[in-house]
Parts: structure tokens; sequence; C-alpha cells
């Protein structure tokens, strides 16, 4: 494995690193860890890498890894999002596999025009929306696709955090990193672009249903932003099931309080981030059940594969999710370097196809609260 950013002091690098390394399949071996060489390199000390293998571009590490024997199976792409698909295109068309956090680029039409690089490239592209990780996650996908939820009726999926609620009366200069508030950078949208499209691929992820219309109304709170810090989405689904899509950093008190309800004919289905390890089941003439990782009642699409590690009564979290991606790109690379057959159903992990529908979200969002008719056709995904 090789990376691109995420050298000192950045969160999501560290992030992405331990879960890369935690089932001891993966190694990191290269990498170009920042813009600025001396950080690059400092950074590949501090991971103890040949230092001939520390680069000061991304071209440059494209271009030297490639014409390497030994060179790495793929690139893991974690710099700021406007770097996204110049950074992803340069390494898949150097012949290199990709793993890349989102939103997977900056613009919609990047999204489009990276999803062809990939497709004809025939390498394998994974997104780590790494909530989609989560055991719970999976068993609750299960239970949509198994048919025990009933007709979807409705859909809704909140993720509040309030740690920039103090910026509010401020002078706009906190807590949001500097980045995430310039859209030459961030992109058109700071709260949706950054968590909201985690809410959005949850929904996609558990019940498969696609957006085919949005109402919003993007807010930005802070003094001096031009980008959101709250965004409220109504949302129509195929087949006629109706939602809500909210999402906020200045929901004063809240953490990362992610969750999905998702309401059936049949029964309803209840999943909070910060509590992952159950998974709520409701119904109207019942009493509710709570299913919890790691029993021997848990279905083989969330215990399976590896991705539950301990024991019941043993938390996982996290880490581990953001690992179940990792691990299901990590069977897709060495399947094709060995040249296997895919498996029947697929990999487990977000694709550039759930690439395109984040940015279409995103642009989604961004048109209606700007329009005055506010319903507007969801973008072609």
């Amino acid at each position: 494995m090789g990376m691109v950013g995420g050298g000192r002091g950045a969160f999501i690098g560290q992030v992405h690193r331990m879960a890369a390394n935690l089932d001891g399949k993966i190694e990191l071996v290269a990498g170009c860890f920042s813009s600025d060489p001396e950080k690059s390199r400092l950074s590949g000390q501090d991971f103890f890498l040949d230092p001939e293998r520390v680069y000061s571009t991304y071209k440059e590490m494209a271009e030297k890894e490639a014409a390497r024997p030994d060179k790495i199976d793929f690139v893991s792409i974690v710099v700021q999002n406007h770097l996204h698909f110049e950074v992803a295109k340069t390494f898949i068309e150097a012949g290199f596999n990709v793993i890349c956090d989102k939103p997977m680029t900056h613009c919609y039409e990047q999204a489009l025009e990276l999803r062809e690089i990939v497709r004809k490239s025939d390498r394998v592209f994974a997104l780590t929306h790494n909530y989609t990780g989560y055991p719970m996650v999976k068993e609750a996908r299960r239970m949509v696709r198994d048919g025990e939820l009933g007709r979807i009726l409705k859909i809704v999926a909140e993720y509040p955090q309030g740690y920039a609620v103090g910026d509010v009366e401020g002078d706009g200069q906190g807590k949001i990193n500097n980045w995430r508030s310039d859209p030459k950078i961030a992109g058109i949208s700071n709260c949706m672009g950054d968590i909201g499209t985690h809410a959005h691929n949850l929904i996609r992820y558990i019940t498969g249903l696609e957006i085919t219309e949005i109402c919003s109304e993007l807010t930005a709170f802070i003094p001096g932003r031009t980008l959101d810090d709250d965004g409220n989405n109504l949302v129509r689904f195929e087949g006629g099931a109706k939602g809500i899509i909210h999402a906020s950093q200045i929901s004063n008190g809240d953490e990362n309080a992610l969750n999905i309800r998702v309401y059936g004919t049949k029964a309803s289905i209840e999943w909070h981030q910060e509590d992952p390890n159950e998974l709520i089941v409701k119904y109207a003439n019942a009493p509710r059940k709570i299913y919890r990782r790691g029993n021997d009642y848990i279905s083989e699409a969330a215990s399976g594969h590896g991705y539950t590690r301990t024991p019941f009564a043993h938390p996982e979290g996290f880490i581990e999710a953001f690992a179940n991606i990792y691990l299901a790109a990590a069977r897709a690379i060495a399947d094709q370097i060995d040249g296997n057959p895919a498996p029947e159903g697929g990999y487990d992990f977000p694709t550039v196809d759930d690439g395109v529908a984040g940015v279409a979200f995103i642009k989604a969002t961004v048109e209606s609260s700007a329009s005055d008719q506010k319903w507007i056709k969801f973008p072609a995904v």
C-alpha cells in the first residue's frame, strides 16, 4: 500500500493507516504524505519507511512506483477534497488500484469523468464511506433485502454534530477547519459535503433506494462563512418512499450522532453510530427486538468475512468499521492480482458508483437550496 496525504498531524490519515493495518493483510511501504517535501520526508520517518519510497509529489510517486518490480498494489488517497480527482486519475492511469476518501471528487462533472476512467481501466476503486463497514449496518441491509421490513414507506437519516456551535457568536475562524470553509478546496458545500453525504450513503447502502426529487435548505449560521454548517432535506425515493436527511455542525451538545430509521409495512429498524453494536427492530403489534453484534443469531452478511473480530459483549467500533472497507477492497485487489474471478455477489465496499451518487447529492442539495422552486429532480446517478 502507498498513501497520498495523511502526514504528521492529519487525523484521517492515521485512521486509514490503523484500519489498513488491523488485519495484518496490508503493509504501508510508500507515500507522498504532504505537499511540503520536508513534511513528507519526516512523516516517512515516523512510519519507518525506506527513504527512497517517500516522495515529494504524488506524480513522482506514481511514476517511480510504476517502474519498480515491487511496486505498490494500491494507493490510499487522503488529501483534501479538491485534489481527489487529479490524484486518483494519475494513479489509475499509471495502473494502480485506488482507495479514496470521500467525497470522491470536488464536483459532479469530475465524478462522472472519474467513473469513466475507472470503468475503462478495470482497476479496483473503493471509497471509504466507512459507516457501511459496521456489522449491524450490514445486518440492517440484509433485513431490507430479505423483505423483513416489507415495503419501505419512510426513511429518516440524521447526522448532527455540535462542535462548531461556539463559532456562531464568534468571528467564524474557530472549530471548522479553514479549508472546509473554502469553496476552492472543500467544494460547493461544507456540512452536506462532509457529513450529509454519510447519511445519504447509509440510506442507499441499507435500502438500495435512489432519490428521485429533493427539497433542501442549507444555512451558514457561522458569521463570515459562505458554505453551509447546517442543512435539512425532504426527499422522495423511487417506489414512493419519502424521507428526511438532516446534517448539522451547530447542533449544540451532539457529538457524532449519525443515525438512521427505516420504516416498512412489516417492521422498522433503527441504528445509531454512537451505539453501533446494536440494531433495534420495531413492530406495530409486538415488542421491539435488539440485535447485538457478535451473537450466533446474526447473519453471515454481518458476522462472516472477518467483519466481526471479537466475541459478543466485546464492543467494536469506528476503526473496525473502517477496516472492513479495507479488508473487502484488499480481497478484490488480491483476486485481481491472482486472476481469480469475483465471488458471487461481488465485494462489499463502496465503489465509484457510490462516489458519483454522493457528489450528485451534494450538487442537488446546493441547487435546491438556492432555487425558488425548491423541489428539483435528482441528478443522474
